[in-house]
């Protein structure tokens, strides 16, 4: 098992940034990020091949956000920059242990697998 604890959430205007942080208790092959808001279905933001630090963003947040890991720590970042309203959601850490296959289909961020792990999530609210 592995669990996944997120920080970093919180409130911003508009134009403003955030670095959220995901701290696995062991390593996963895959990590990432997904977010949902009331309303909106569950989509994929930004992921990161653990063993080889390829990444992944969906175009809605490529250029403004950035996936980093420090695999001693087993922790992936996400800064967040130049956030829109249209960002505010929960964020929630996805990890995968065994299958995992990132890509991203007509802009947005997919894994033809089901992640395994999932963090509780954290609230980040932009206003304008």
């Amino acid at each position: 098992q592995v669990q996944l604890v997120e920080s970093g959430g919180g409130s911003v205007q508009a134009g403003g940034s955030l670095r959220l942080s995901c701290v696995a208790s062991k390593y996963a092959i895959c990590m990432g990020w997904f977010r949902q808001s009331p309303g909106n279905e569950r989509e994929g933001v930004a992921a990161i091949y653990t063993f080889g630090g390829t990444t992944y963003y969906a175009d809605s947040v490529k250029v403004r956000f950035t996936i980093s890991q420090d695999n001693a720590k087993n922790t992936v970042y996400l800064q967040m920059n130049s956030l829109k309203p249209e960002d505010t959601a929960t964020y929630t850490c996805v990890a995968a242990a065994r299958q995992c296959s990132w890509t991203v289909v007509r802009g947005a961020l997919q894994n033809r697998y089901a992640m395994d792990y999932w963090g509780k999530g954290t609230l980040v609210t932009v206003s304008s």
